[in-house]
This record gives C-alpha cells, sequence and structure tokens, in this order.
C-alpha cells in the first residue's frame, strides 16, 4: 500500500525543504534507508509547519486558542512518499516508528476520487448542456438527422409530451412502427415513460430524424426465463427492420436503433452452456439476428447497462462482467454513461463484455435535466439515456452519409477514433475508448465528405 512518512530529519535537510532559493534534497536524503518502504524518487519532500499557541504554554492542538505555525528547521517537520507490501503492513510500520526517532509518524495515502454521481442523485446539468456539448458542432455542419428513421426500441413515445418539453411539435413514423401482438395502444401516444425519455433524448440532438416507435419492453409474451419471452418479440421487431432496410436503395440505406434495455442477472436467463442461453451466447437467436441487421446496414446502439461497482442498480445480479448479450455484441455501439461534467457515473456498467471483450465503446450524456418523463426535477439518467444521445449523433451523419458511404462497422471506428480520451490511458473498460467528441468526429465526417466527391 501507498504511504506518507512524517519524518524530522536534522535541521539543515528542513531547511533546504523549506527554503525555496535551496534545491530540495531527493527524498533519499531526507528518509535515509526504510527497510521495507520503497521510496517515490517523483514526490517532492514536502516541509509542514509545527503547530504552535500563540499566546500560552498549553495544548498547541486545542481547539479554544488562536495558533501560530513554524517553519523554523528546529520545528518543522518532512513528508515522503513510498509504498509498503500489503502483507503484514501494519506490523511493519509499527516497527519502523519504534526503531526510528526521526519518524514522527506514518499514515495511509489512499487513492481519492471525485463522488460519483449515482442513481439517487439530483441532475448534473440540463439538456442544454449536451446540446451544447454534442449538438452545436454537428448543427454547424448541417447534420440534424434530417429524415433518418431511428427506432427507439423500449416502451414507446408519447409525442404530445415530448413536444410539451421541446417547444414544437413531434411526430413518429406510423406507418414504419411496430409493436408486439398483444400490446395496445397506438403509435406516439404510448403513456410517458422510459421509451419517451429515450426518444427526447436522441432528439436533443438530431432534432429532425423520423423516430419509429416500437414498443417491445411491453411485450407480455410468456418464456421460460425473465428474458426469453420478450426476446422473441424483440426477434420479430428486429426481422420487421431488417425488412425496412433491405427495401432501401443501398445509397440511400439508413436506420439507426436505440435500445436501452438488458438482462440485469444470470437468473434472468438459461445457464451458460445452455442452448438456450443469451448472455454468453452469439449464436442466440437475437444475437443472430443483430448481426445480420448490422451487415445489411443498420447502425445499432446498446446501453452498456447500470451496474456499475461504484452505485449498481439494484437488480443487478453479475458477480463480475455484467455487460451481456447484445449489449455487448462486437456489431453494436455500446454506449456507457458520464455527467455533463465529463465525469463517469457510479452506475455505469464496466467491461469487459460477455460476447466482444472491449465493452463498453463509447461514452457519452447522462443524468441531466431533460424530459421530465419521471418527474419534474428527475433526471434522464442510466445509460439508458446515454444511449439515445449517442443514437442521436450516429442519426447526425447518417443524415450526409449512407451505408454505402460509410458502413456501419466503419462509422463506429470513426466514433472511437475521433472520441476524447477520458481515462488517459487509451481503451479503458469504464469509457471505452472515451466521450463522443462532436468536433472531432465533424472534421473527420467533412474529409471523408470530400474524399467521397473525388470519386
Amino acid at each position: 500500500m501507498r504511504v506518507i512518512v512524517q519524518m524530522r530529519p536534522e535541521p539543515d535537510l528542513v531547511q533546504a525543504v523549506v527554503d525555496p532559493s535551496i534545491s530540495t534534497p531527493p527524498a533519499s536524503d531526507v528518509a535515509g534507508s526504510l527497510p521495507g518502504v520503497a521510496l517515490d524518487p517523483d514526490f517532492v519532500p514536502v516541509p509542514v509547519p509545527q503547530p504552535r499557541p500563540a499566546f500560552s504554554d498549553g495544548d498547541p492542538l486545542s481547539l479554544d486558542q488562536p495558533l501560530t505555525f513554524s517553519l523554523a528547521p528546529e520545528d518543522a517537520s518532512v513528508l515522503v512518499r513510498g509504498e509498503i507490501e500489503d502483507r503484514d503492513g501494519a506490523a511493519r510500520l509499527a516497527l519502523l516508528s519504534s526503531r526510528r526517532a526521526d519518524i514522527v509518524g506514518i499514515v495511509a495515502d489512499p487513492a481519492v476520487e471525485t463522488t460519483p454521481t449515482c442513481g439517487n442523485t439530483p441532475p448534473v446539468g440540463d439538456w442544454h448542456d449536451v446540446q451544447r456539448s454534442v449538438t452545436d458542432a454537428l448543427t454547424s455542419e448541417g447534420l440534424d438527422g434530417a429524415g433518418v428513421p431511428l427506432a427507439i426500441v423500449d416502451t414507446g413515445i408519447n409525442v404530445a409530451h415530448l413536444g410539451t418539453v421541446l417547444g414544437s411539435p413531434v411526430t413518429v413514423d406510423a406507418a414504419r412502427s411496430w409493436k408486439p401482438p398483444g400490446v395496445t395502444g397506438t403509435f406516439g401516444q404510448f403513456p410517458v415513460n422510459h421509451g419517451t425519455m429515450c426518444a427526447f433524448d436522441s432528439l436533443i440532438v438530431a432534432r429532425k430524424v423520423s423516430l419509429l416507435d416500437i414498443p417491445v419492453l411491453l411485450s407480455q409474451r410468456p418464456g421460460g426465463t425473465v428474458m426469453e419471452g420478450l426476446l422473441s418479440d424483440a426477434i420479430s421487431a428486429y426481422a420487421h427492420l431488417w425488412g425496412l432496410l433491405e427495401q432501401m436503395p443501398r445509397d440511400r440505406r439508413r436506420l439507426v436503433i436505440s435500445n436501452s434495455w438488458g438482462s440485469f442477472k444470470p437468473t434472468w436467463d438459461f445457464p451458460p452452456g445452455h442452448p438456450g442461453n443469451y448472455s454468453d451466447n452469439r449464436a442466440h437467436p437475437f444475437n443472430l439476428i443483430v448481426a445480420a441487421l448490422e451487415v445489411s446496414g443498420a447502425d445499432i446502439l446498446f446501453a452498456a447497462g447500470n451496474c456499475g461497482v461504484e452505485c449498481p442498480d439494484g437488480r443487478c445480479g453479475f458477480p463480475s462482467r455484467p455487460i451481456n448479450g447484445a449489449n455487448s455484441h462486437p456489431g453494436v455501439l455500446s454506449v456507457a454513461g458520464v455527467d455533463t461534467h465529463d465525469a463517469r457515473v457510479g452506475y455505469s456498467s464496466q467491461g469487459p463484455g460477455r460476447l466482444a471483450v472491449r465493452k463498453p465503446d463509447i461514452a457519452t450524456y447522462t443524468h441531466f435535466s431533460g424530459s421530465k418523463a419521471f418527474g419534474q426535477n428527475s433526471p434522464d439518467s442510466g445509460t439508458s439515456a446515454a444511449c439515445p444521445v449517442a443514437a442521436g449523433v450516429v442519426a447526425a451523419v447518417r443524415g450526409r452519409l449512407s451505408v454505402q458511404d460509410l458502413s456501419p462497422s466503419r462509422l463506429r471506428t470513426l466514433i472511437r477514433r475521433s472520441a476524447h480520451d477520458a481515462g488517459g490511458h487509451g481503451y479503458d473498460f469504464d469509457h471505452g475508448y472515451g466521450i463522443i467528441n462532436t468536433p472531432q468526429l465533424v472534421d473527420a465526417v467533412r474529409r471523408l465528405t470530400k474524399t467521397n466527391a473525388r470519386l
């Protein structure tokens, strides 16, 4: 473990640390040999002033009297940093302290991070912040998703609510929408719920898309597991979307599919190895139709899930690798969540994925005040919100580049390569390749458009 050692070396060494006009001695000169402690040579020794009472000789740390602080060489101490083996660490530190009179104290130096945004925390910013970060660069290039079909596979959309919040009318393409057998209700008029939130979050980015209402999550079809009945209707929905795509000429082929849903626990599924297993099985029928639809030209996005280690959703039951099934499919863009300050939200699921290791692919914004679908003060949250924000970005790009210009696979690569590396070390299992960076993405689209025009 990492430790901080407070020492009181010879006064001339203290003076060298205190006085900025003197070259600061390295940690090894200050500490000498500390058996069992590997000193950090890059940590510059830090002087610590000695507190003294201002007016009396009483307890120098008493809270009821003023204090002064002395950096005189005979008073001050010095901090150095190092590491010690975790095994028997406490005993080793106690032994060191007892044998060295110049050691004032040894304390742990734990890693600290900002408090993560969790599901029960207030919104961080609002949807206008998302527009400034994501949408403005796209619209400045004329990328608004005009006419691009964007399917919201969820609980259904309520266009009246969307129009009220956005301040302008919203419609759905009822002729190309689809609902499971037995589901009642009219496209665009389902109760305000999760699907309405997702539709809103896509419209923040690509206001002129053609919304397709696909309320698969209202499925009531029974099955042998929680997921089995739902997935059978999801397969039918994807077959419908595949049919729509195949009817489009390839030079005008465009279809973006946003999926903010997934399996939370192994008990919702057949176990791995069972022929009906979904979580770990690329040969599951739904995973196969996802692959087929992507090959035909659909851009498919899935939320990474809300099982991050800091504050997982209460339903989370996977002991590890919670990004499973189609959410981890190699042919989809798996979307993690950050707040509007670019900090990863604590519930955003971390990789590796189960069907493909490098999941999530990308991160974008969530937990902002937006659709008001769950109340005036409730945020659009979860990777459920991040996924349609990313889907809006994809739809905006598709407004200019068809599948013939840029395949779904190449578009995913373009988004990854243009991302802002939030982790600072290339790909990581918290953010994927980074946070979607639309200014960089627009530059790449502009170059690609010019290249295509010359061909």
